[in-house]
């Protein structure tokens, strides 16, 4: 895979990876990568102003794309160049049922790269196949059990069925085997991590006192971390203890990454939705982790 070709799934990876464990919304991976397809459609193809009068629409490109693409898979159906070009052109058109297809190859292809093995789990739930959507999932957690996007992904796909005490056992089981992933692959489980998401699931169900558990957990662990500061920081808000709340968002605010320290701050002053502060099911039909756009 080029570098070119590479860097919109890995921007919409790392998305998915940093903001599911600070406490917002998961963004959908699908959606994500919709946007991240068309946006640089339409930054590449962008026409001057003499040239906007007879420039061809967007969509009608990436029809012909998707199409010259189809042509070269007829003939290659294995051709990892036409499956992504196909992939991106279905994804610019917005047509995830198409999308699924050449995900599907793709995450066959490549297991190793878990990338579109997450993409085709969100594309499955976006439209409502949630067994498979979570098939997909627990397939990549068989051998990567410490893959943090699929972890997330299934829990929030557990919250959305309203199985909150499944997503609390597969979190827990994962903590509690990860001595052993780790010995047998050094790192493959961030128990940090993982603590972080069971946080967010007691919090979801406003289990206050086992979220807040969970937190200092995770955050006497790794002082470091600005994830379970935040995360108690935010039940704290939401019970009504601003003044027990307000050290804690300035703590997670100097220990996070630069990109995040403007949204904490807003975070801390902004009044939170009736919801609970964690990471909550969207309603069925829509990619469970987020709000579809």
């Amino acid at each position: 895979m080029t570098e070119k070709r590479n860097r919109w799934i890995i921007n919409v990876v790392l998305v998915l990876a940093v903001i599911a464990f600070v406490g917002f919304s998961l963004i959908p991976l699908i959606d994500a990568a919709i946007k991240e397809s068309q946006t640089r459609t339409a930054a590449s193809s962008s026409p001057t102003p003499a040239q906007s009068a007879s420039a061809t629409p967007k969509k009608e490109d990436l029809e012909k794309q998707a199409e010259g693409y189809e042509l070269v898979l007829q003939r290659e159906p294995d051709n990892q160049t036409a499956l992504r070009g196909l992939l991106e052109a279905r994804l610019g058109l917005g047509d995830v049922k198409g999308a699924i297809a050449p995900l599907e190859k793709l995450a066959k292809a490549n297991p190793d790269q878990t990338d579109y093995a997450i993409l085709l789990a969100q594309a499955k739930q976006q439209r409502n196949d949630l067994e498979g959507a979570a098939q997909t999932y627990r397939d990549i957690l068989k051998t990567k059990p410490g893959d943090r996007n699929a972890l997330q992904g299934l829990t929030n796909l557990l919250l959305q069925q309203k199985r909150p005490e499944a997503a609390v056992g597969l979190l827990q089981d994962t903590i509690k085997m990860a001595p052993q992933a780790n010995q047998i692959q050094p790192n493959s489980v961030d128990v940090g991590s993982v603590q972080v998401i069971l946080g967010q699931v007691y919090a979801s169900q406003k289990r206050y006192d086992e979220a807040i558990a969970v937190f200092d957990e995770a955050a006497k662990s790794n002082k470091q971390d600005f994830r379970p500061v935040l995360g108690k920081a935010l039940i704290l808000k939401e019970q009504g203890k601003s003044e027990a709340a307000k050290p804690l968002f300035t703590s997670a605010a100097e220990l996070a990454p630069a990109q995040f320290k403007d949204q904490i701050g807003q975070l801390a002053t902004a009044p939170l939705p009736g919801s609970s502060p964690s990471v909550a099911p969207s309603p069925a039909g829509t990619n469970s982790p987020a709000p579809k756009p």
